[in-house]
């Protein structure tokens, strides 16, 4: 795979044991913050899949099916930021949830989404907002391509 993004496998069984079907896409230009991040996440059993800009992303969003959840940092790199990329993703896959992450969430943000954090992350709060937004019982659907 290209140099910014790599598919992270599901962890072995047991403490990682892969809960879902349905990956989560982590969009963050900074390598260690996006490989910890995906760390966390297939730590707790997600199958994680990562890209370093907006444009990947998109690349990704249109070829992969199983994503569920895109997790996105707001300022990034090249031709599509943060807010660009959910609003596209909120306009062609409106069934994926979408959390921002930043080092500054401004009121009144231009995009729909359905939780954000500021950086530095908690993961102990960033693994429940996902298992909210990712219910077992629909992890295994596609988003609807």
């Amino acid at each position: 795979m290209g140099e910014g993004r790599r598919k992270i496998e599901p962890a072995p069984a047991g403490k990682g044991q892969v809960l879902a079907q349905r990956s989560i896409l982590v969009v963050e230009d900074e390598v260690l913050i996006r490989l910890h991040l995906a760390e966390e996440l297939r730590a707790s059993g997600y199958n994680v899949i990562e890209a370093a800009t907006g444009d990947e992303a998109i690349t990704l969003l249109s070829s992969v099916d199983d994503i569920g959840l895109l997790l996105t940092d707001i300022r990034m790199p090249g031709n599509v930021d943060g807010i660009a990329l959910a609003n596209w993703t909120r306009s062609q896959f409106p069934s994926i949830k979408i959390v921002l992450i930043s080092t500054e969430i401004r009121a009144g943000s231009p995009v729909e989404f359905d939780a954000c954090f500021t950086k530095p992350v908690r993961f102990v709060e960033l693994i429940q907002c996902v298992r909210k937004l990712l219910p077992e019982t629909e992890q295994g659907h596609s988003h609807g391509r």
